[in-house]
Parts: C-alpha cells; structure tokens; sequence
C-alpha cells in the first residue's frame, strides 16, 4: 500500500478520533457557556491546527518517507516545516484544535479534555517517542534536541 494511502487511513483513524469525533462527544453532553464573540476566533484556531497537522503529515509521507502511525515511522529524519519550529508540531497542531473547538463550541470541557490529554502526549513523546528517534537517528536527533522546543514553538526556525 502506497506510504500516502497509509499516512491518510492512519490520520482518518488516530488524529480524528481524538481531535474531532471525541470532542464532539463530549460537546453534546456540555454545558454551553456564553463567550460571545470569542466564540468565532475558535475557527482560526481549528483551521491553524488542521494545516499545521496536515502539513506535518505531508512532511513525513514526502521528506520521511513514512507516516505518523508510531508502527510505520519516516524512515528518514524529518527536521523541515513546522519541524523547524518546535519538535512536536502534530501535538501542538491537535492541541491548537481541540482549543479552538472548545471556543467555538463554548465547551470548557473541551478545554478539560486537553488539560487531561496534554499530559498523555507529554508521557508518550518522553517515554517512548524520543528514546526511540535517539535510537533511530542518533547524533543528528541529539543535535535536533539541542536546537529546537519539545512544545513552545520557535518564532524564527531553527537552522
């Protein structure tokens, strides 16, 4: 199977599961605040989050050579694009999302439900993505490391 075919079922799997079909979930069983018309700037945000995720997968799929499914990872380092940026530009993009739903839904639970999922990222980058790329890629993730943020984005990228 073609590496895009599978970047796109994994996508349509994982990431929209936890940043689009959970959410709604737990929006149908939220209490709606009224944030007026903050409410709208949520539509940025949701946008800014769905490119941000796509141009990652892009990245792994074209420069990689491999999707974002941990059991099919780019075969090559990938340290373009957002990836200049911050280290965990999929994260961050999922988590820029779920905000915006929260926004545009007026859902505070929203804002909950990533309160609790942060720290899950957090545990599984730590735990077991990073070991793996030391692994994986060795000096060249070391030096990666030592220039770009785990999770506060770099506003010029690093080089």
């Amino acid at each position: 199977m073609p590496v895009a075919l599978r970047a796109l079922l994994f996508t349509l799997v994982a990431p929209t599961t936890v940043g689009v079909l959970v959410p709604w979930w737990i929006v149908q069983h939220a209490m709606p605040a009224d944030w007026g018309p903050w409410r709208h700037a949520g539509w940025l945000l949701v946008a800014a989050g769905a490119l941000g995720y796509l141009l990652c997968v892009r990245d792994f799929v074209v420069r990689g050579q491999g999707t974002p499914n941990p059991l099919d990872p780019p075969r090559r380092f990938v340290a373009t694009g957002l990836y200049r940026h911050v280290r965990n530009p999929m994260y961050v993009s999922i988590g820029t999302l779920i905000a915006g739903e929260a926004l545009v839904w007026q859902a505070r639970e929203l804002l909950l439900y990533l309160l609790v999922l942060w720290p899950l990222f957090h545990l599984f980058v730590t735990q077991y993505e990073e070991r793996h790329l030391r692994r994986l890629f060795g000096p060249e993730y070391e030096a990666y490391l030592q220039r770009v943020p785990r999770w506060v984005p770099l506003l010029r990228p690093a080089h």
